[in-house]
């Protein structure tokens, strides 16, 4: 599968430097998978395209002002985005003209070495204290096609979402972005749920795909979290047979990855079973039987680790009924995993459909239901 596939024109006034306000009056371009049809709304509409049990999953990461700026012994001022935390004082980050040296971030010093295609530095703050010191020097990391003189104070609000809870991430969960409190609040009025799971996005997410092949591109690891809560809540609802429908690529990515780790369980289980004596073999029978009769219905575990899973075409979901998401870059592992869900053609179809409606794109742009 080539990368090419999933390019596409996008003019240069298309893309949002900043947010609608209020958030929830995005436009929202609607794609009914089964009708392979599209539809023109808004974002507050959004209670009236979903029913009543359907499941809401949202990723609660919260954004840190990741992009500081260092200076070197020379004078020399460097960018510095931080990526993520490796212990308790370094962290994996970009540093722009990086090498390796110390610098000197006003609040406090990190030394920079390499470390395979990225950098890592060593700050002299332990990691608690430097969120501290971040909320006071550093910048919210803004994607780099948002081109500004400086940045502004608003995007501290603008670039989080309203439920954001454990700080972790240096880019936005973007589809979160466009939900108010209003919406929250009509949402449950009509009996839609709400989980959460979190995943701190990172290089993984929005690093661009290289590879002219798309199985050959590799996912950096990032670090994610599905409570006990939450898995209930998404094992009831396939049990029932509601939609579970995820808030972001980066929720289905957690979703997805959990999944994956329930099912090499249950693989691991069979495989004991499988090589177990015949009268174990009988006593098992019924519970195999009823396994394989439930299958889609995976039994999601608390779980927590590092996920670098890469969902492109050909991907069987395991978990989502649904998507809310925004409108990706071309050629993006993000645009890769929309498409894996509702059918390449049907999305660049899609997209090319909201380029010529005026539809916004990218971060602080407008928002697409797949259902």
């Amino acid at each position: 599968m080539l990368t090419e596939d999933f390019n596409y024109n996008l003019p240069q006034n298309r893309i949002a430097l900043k947010p609608v306000y209020p958030k929830d009056h995005s436009k929202l371009l609607f794609l009914d998978r089964k009708k392979r049809k599209f539809s023109d709304h808004h974002f507050y509409d959004l209670k009236d395209l979903l029913k009543e049990g359907d499941l809401l999953v949202f990723n609660n990461s919260k954004v840190i002002p990741a992009r500081i700026y260092g200076v070197s012994s020379t004078g020399a001022k460097k960018e510095v985005l931080l990526l993520k935390s490796i212990d308790d004082f370094s962290w994996e980050a970009l540093v722009k003209k990086g090498k390796e040296e110390e610098l000197d971030f006003r609040l406090f010093k990190g030394e920079v070495t390499k470390k395979d295609d990225i950098f890592l530095v060593k700050f002299n703050l332990k990691k608690a204290s430097l969120l501290g010191a971040l909320e006071k020097i550093g910048e919210m990391p803004l994607p780099p096609y948002i081109k500004r003189e400086e940045s502004l104070e608003s995007d501290k609000s603008d670039y989080q979402t309203v439920y954001a809870r454990k700080e972790g991430s240096v880019a936005a969960p973007t589809a979160g972005l466009h939900f108010t409190d209003r919406l929250f609040r009509e949402l449950d009025e009509k009996g839609i749920e709400f989980a959460f799971v979190t995943l701190h996005v990172g290089l993984g997410t929005f690093r661009p795909v290289k590879t002219d092949v798309v199985e050959e591109h590799k996912m950096h690891k990032e670090s994610f979290e599905i409570n006990e809560e939450t898995a209930l809540k998404i094992e009831k609802a396939k049990k029932e047979g509601r939609r579970v429908i995820a808030v972001g690529t980066t929720a289905v990515r957690v979703l997805e990855s959990a999944a994956k780790m329930a099912e090499s369980a249950v693989n691991r289980h069979h495989e004991f079973i499988s090589g177990s004596n015949d009268i174990l073999n009988q006593v098992c029978l019924g519970e195999t039987k009823s396994r394989q009769v439930q299958k889609d219905v995976l039994k999601l575990k608390s779980s927590s680790g590092q996920t670098d899973i890469f969902i492109y075409p050909g991907y069987k979901f395991k978990i989502i009924d649904g998507l809310i998401t925004n409108f990706h870059l071309p050629k993006s592992s993000l645009i890769m995993l929309v498409s894996a869900f509702a059918g390449r053609k049907f999305v660049m179809e899609a997209y090319q459909h909201a380029i010529g409606n005026d539809y916004r794109f990218y971060s602080y742009g407008d928002g697409m239901l797949i259902l």
